[in-house]
Order: C-alpha cells, then sequence, then structure tokens
C-alpha cells in the first residue's frame, strides 16, 4: 500500500516541473489574447471604413424620397438630412452624418412599447394583437373590418394602439406616457431624451384615421381604456424625439440577448429578445417588410420621421435617419444605406 502510494507520488510532477510549465501556458494565453486585438481592431476599422463611404454615398443620391407631409410638423424637415450610426459589441461608436441631429422616431417607439407590454401582461398581450405581417398599409381600416377588430401585428398602426392600451391600464396617461419615456431614457442611459410637444400635437390635430382604428377596436372590446386617453398616449410617444447615437444605444438590449450592455441586466429573457427581434424582421416595416428582409437581412422597425432602427444579432445596433419615404413609408436612402451595409460587413442573417 505504501509503495503504491510512493509510486504514486513519485508519479506526479514535482512543484519545480510545474513552474517551469507556468510560463509556457502563460505566454500561450498572451499570445492567443494578443492574436486576438488584431482581429477587432481591423473588423472595427472596416466597419469605420463602410460607414464613412456609405454616408458619402449617400449625399449623393438626387431621388431621396418624400417626406411625410400628413404629420403637418414633420413636413418642414429638411429630406438633406442623414445620419448613421453603429454600435458593435464591445460598445465602439461609429457615428457619420448628422448623427447627433434628434428626429421624430415616429414608430419605431413601438419596438419599445410592445417591449414595456409584453413586461407587463406577458403573452396574454396576443389575445389582442396578432404576429402576422400585414401586407397592408400601416394605417389601414379595412384589414380590421375583415378580423374583427384584432390588428394584425404590434408594429401597424392599430396593433400600436393596442400595446399603448394595454401600458395604460390601470395608469393615468401621463403616468403610462411617462413610464414609456422613462424606459428609453433608461436604455439609452441618456435623461436627455422627451418628447417634441410640437409633433404631438400635429398628430392629435389631424390624426383621424387612427381614431378611427382605435373606435373600430374599442367597438370589438379589444381596447380596455377611453379611446382618447389611449391615443394620447400612442401620440405622445410617437413624437419622442431622438439622435441616431440615441436610437442605437437604446437598442443595444436586442442585439445582446435581451441584456442592457451597460450594466449586464437583463431587460427581457434572451428568447423574449429573440422573438421581438423575429418580429421586427417580418413585420417591422410595413407592406414593404419582405423588400427590407430581402434587400437588408436584418430585424429592423422604421418609421415615418425617416429613421430605421436595425439589429444584427450579437454583434451591433445600428440606427439611420434620412427623412424621405418610399412609398410604403421607410426610409428610402435609409434602407438603401443599410442594404450597402450590411453587404459590406456580411451582416446579414441569412448568410453573407
Amino acid at each position: 500500500m505504501s509503495r503504491r502510494h510512493g509510486t504514486f507520488r513519485r508519479s506526479l510532477p514535482g512543484r519545480s516541473r510545474l513552474r517551469r510549465r507556468a510560463p509556457f501556458q502563460v505566454g500561450c494565453v498572451s499570445r492567443i489574447l494578443r492574436a486576438g486585438q488584431p482581429k477587432k481592431a481591423r473588423a472595427l476599422s472596416k466597419l469605420e471604413k463602410a460607414v464613412s463611404e456609405i454616408v458619402d454615398e449617400m449625399r449623393q443620391m438626387p431621388d431621396r424620397g418624400e417626406v411625410a407631409d400628413y404629420i403637418p410638423e414633420l413636413a418642414g424637415v429638411d429630406p438633406k438630412s442623414f445620419g448613421l450610426v453603429v454600435i458593435d459589441a464591445a460598445g465602439n461608436v461609429v457615428a457619420r452624418g448628422d448623427s447627433d441631429v434628434p428626429f421624430s422616431i415616429q414608430s419605431i417607439s413601438k419596438v419599445f412599447t410592445l417591449t414595456l407590454a409584453l413586461g407587463k401582461i406577458g403573452n396574454r398581450l396576443w389575445e389582442r394583437v396578432g404576429r402576422e405581417p400585414s401586407g397592408s398599409r400601416f394605417n389601414s381600416v379595412v384589414q380590421l373590418e375583415y378580423e374583427r377588430g384584432i390588428p394584425r401585428n404590434p408594429f401597424i398602426n392599430a396593433g400600436a394602439i393596442a400595446v399603448t392600451d394595454a401600458i395604460l391600464s390601470g395608469h393615468q396617461p401621463r403616468e403610462a406616457l411617462g413610464e414609456i419615456l422613462r424606459f428609453m431614457q433608461f436604455l439609452a442611459a441618456d435623461p436627455s431624451i422627451v418628447v417634441d410637444q410640437a409633433v404631438a400635437a400635429s398628430e392629435q390635430r389631424t390624426g383621424y384615421r387612427n381614431a378611427a382604428l382605435a373606435n373600430y377596436m374599442k367597438s370589438f372590446g379589444v381596447l380596455e381604456n377611453p379611446v382618447e386617453h389611449t391615443l394620447g398616449v400612442y401620440f405622445h410617444h410617437c413624437a419622442i424625439a431622438m439622435s441616431c447615437r440615441q436610437l442605437a444605444a437604446a437598442g443595444r438590449f436586442l442585439a445582446h440577448f435581451g441584456a442592457n450592455p451597460s450594466t449586464v441586466l437583463p431587460v427581457v429573457t434572451p428568447e423574449r429578445a429573440r422573438r421581438i427581434n423575429a418580429l421586427m424582421l417580418t413585420c417591422g416595416h410595413y407592406d414593404g417588410s419582405g423588400e427590407f428582409a430581402y434587400r437588408v437581412g436584418l430585424p429592423g422597425k422604421s418609421g415615418v420621421g425617416g429613421g430605421i432602427l436595425a439589429i444584427v444579432p450579437g454583434q451591433a445596433s445600428i440606427a439611420v435617419w434620412s427623412p424621405g419615404l418610399d412609398a410604403s413609408g421607410n426610409s428610402q436612402l435609409g434602407q438603401l444605406a443599410l442594404e450597402r451595409l450590411s453587404k459590406r460587413m456580411e451582416w446579414s442573417i441569412f448568410g453573407a
């Protein structure tokens, strides 16, 4: 027994041998870490080059689309404005053009109200709104008639109004709006984000079609709160003003599997982040969602203010702003810029 024990002890490497090996092992790890650093630097340099080139290319484009004029306050926005911001997984910010100019995020706010509503009532939300692409205009009344007041998805106007109503339940309108605004400020780590009151008032004065959508849903029992209260909160969260830099920061949790990279705290579960991204891919650009998926290949959400939030899962959050819209109400140059960026960086979720 003792001989075996002694043999066993002698078979182990001595401390001196372990010490001799340690520098080699540490050196291997150091070389591996150093080898990764140039690769990351090259990737960042490639991204900076791509963003700079794309912004320059967009400045030369003669056809910039048409600025939304059905909301009077948006009609006066300079159609030549263009900003692009990418925040990568390491937190590096690549910003070019009008990246710090606030603009009305409009329907992009629906990504964040959906996140809040799911946090409040979970899957019960899907009893009041669907998860299918609409194939119709974002403010279509006809589709609601066919489907007995249940909106197709949370990103068309009717669906977002139903989501807003879910957030409002049990609260006063001012409280619900405050909760939405604070959530946006928290995600972007920027308390300066505010509602553009002039845009909100402009939407309330001219929002007859949205009022029709809300009243129609109310007639089917989809909305729980007074229509004017729900619409008031809806108009105001669509009128939140953010820059591309702020918007890209706010969207980072969707690129990081539900966690806020600034605090490493979960905003949503990885499963919920994946599902929100899935809805952005299939429904985020109204009746132009299929075209966006085909050309860009990323989850994204547009707004008639000319902004687009796009997500590269596990890699980056992107915000682009160009006020001119195409026939579907999506930023014309914003889509083109994202198409070129996705191609040059090989970011499409469907493959390079």
